[in-house]
């Protein structure tokens, strides 16, 4: 049926085209953390990414700073995968930070100096990330976009796919939601929020001036309403804002992005082989739009606060000091039993969400996730002690207590 403002699809019978034990939905770092971790507990994992490479906003979107796995006072607080990641963007070498002391063992007194943080070649990683998950026998399917999800007793049973084959199914024990943008968590029913502050436009780039190879972080980022000042809460009402679930926003947040790029690599003189624009973002640069409201909905202010069903810890990469332990409830809803979050989909608030939405926070997030998930295939359900003793054995640290 037709009419001016609405068109009705036809109903179709779709081919369960894959089947697997883990659905990994989004192929950035949480999704590759947790891909791996499923992986490596016996899971048959499917890793659905959009792109057509991985890494998400720390390679396609060049936001090309691994940020810190310690708390800024010579204390690494975030272990496992999140620092085999870290040592992964490292192996070909580095743009920045080469000379860590972390990376070459040097003193404490250096290691408070300079935070356990690198900066990495975006493309290089991209192809790193995808030959060590073909490594562990996880299979990728690029191009490729959920579309819906379906469920019966408050499991998902399978996700409807969309990519240059068309529509299919797949079928699956558990889902772990690493879109970004909390996209299946929606989809499938769990309750989410979105970001209300939304996000500033940014252009990151790599460009050569005279021989050299340079990043420029246009719009590096914001900072959350509740730490700015009234003059700058002032100044933000004359800025553009983006909150990245549009498809009409997001294009037009693309073209104003290349625009501001462009402007900005020609102030340094006109196109030649001495100045060439090398790279340019391949997606939006948008860092926070929607989450998962968990279980638990985690806060800034729990600082060192005891979770006793923490999966993980991270620190806080703005500040040096504090050390925060992650609840596997921030990583699961009410609704959905075999539905976990990682990365930026978490379940935390607004002024919590600027401090996990990074790489050592997504990679923590997500190899939780991911362990969840291929224990819950093997199961049918998650054990919290079992999960944190899963997590342990595969080098995580879950507790302020037993850092060094």
């Amino acid at each position: 049926m037709l009419t001016d403002k609405t068109v009705t699809e036809p109903e179709k019978i779709l081919p369960v085209a894959h089947t697997c034990d883990v659905l990994v939905c989004g192929g950035g770092i949480a999704g590759v953390s947790a891909a791996l971790a499923a992986a490596r507990h016996g899971a048959k994992v499917l890793l659905l990414e959009r792109e057509y490479a991985l890494g998400g906003l720390a390679t396609l979107g060049l936001i090309t700073i691994y940020l810190p796995l310690c708390d800024g006072c010579g204390r690494q607080v975030s272990f496992g995968i999140a620092e085999e990641l870290l040592k992964l963007s490292a192996v070909h070498g580095l743009e920045d930070f080469a000379d860590n002391a972390w990376l070459v063992g040097g003193s404490l007194e250096d290691k408070i100096k300079r935070r356990y943080m690198v900066r990495y070649n975006p493309n290089v990683y991209a192809i790193d990330l995808e030959q060590l998950l073909v490594r562990e026998g996880v299979e990728i399917l690029y191009g490729t976009s959920v579309c819906s999800i379906v469920t019966d007793g408050g499991r998902i049973t399978h996700a409807i796919v969309e990519n240059k084959s068309g529509r299919s199914a797949v079928a699956v024990s558990a889902v772990v939601d690493a879109t970004g943008d909390a996209d299946v968590c929606l989809q499938a029913g769990e309750s989410t929020e979105t970001f209300k502050q939304g996000n500033v436009p940014a252009a990151w780039f790599y460009y050569t001036q005279d021989g050299e190879y340079k990043l420029n972080t246009l719009g590096f980022s914001d900072i959350p309403d509740s730490m700015k000042t009234p003059e700058q809460l002032e100044n933000d009402k004359k800025s553009l804002r983006f909150g990245g679930l549009d498809a009409d926003e997001l294009s037009r947040l693309t073209v104003l992005s290349h625009r501001m790029l462009l402007d900005k690599f020609l102030e340094g003189g006109i196109d030649s082989p001495t100045h060439a624009l090398s790279t340019i973002a391949a997606i939006p640069q948008i860092r926070m739009t929607r989450r998962l409201a968990g279980l638990r909905t985690m806060d800034d202010s729990e600082i060192a606060a005891e979770m006793p069903d923490s999966v993980g810890l991270f620190s806080d990469w703005r500040k040096r000091g504090p050390v925060y332990e992650l609840p596997f409830d921030c990583l699961r809803g009410g609704r959905i039993s075999n539905l976990f979050a990682a990365g930026r989909c978490i379940s935390v608030t607004d002024a919590m969400w600027d401090i996990t939405r990074v790489i050592p926070v997504c990679a923590v997030s997500g190899q939780a996730a991911g362990t969840a998930g291929a224990l819950l295939s093997a199961n049918g359900s998650v054990d919290t002690q079992e999960l944190q003793r899963c997590l342990e054995t595969d080098g995580a640290v879950l507790h302020v207590s037993q850092l060094k």
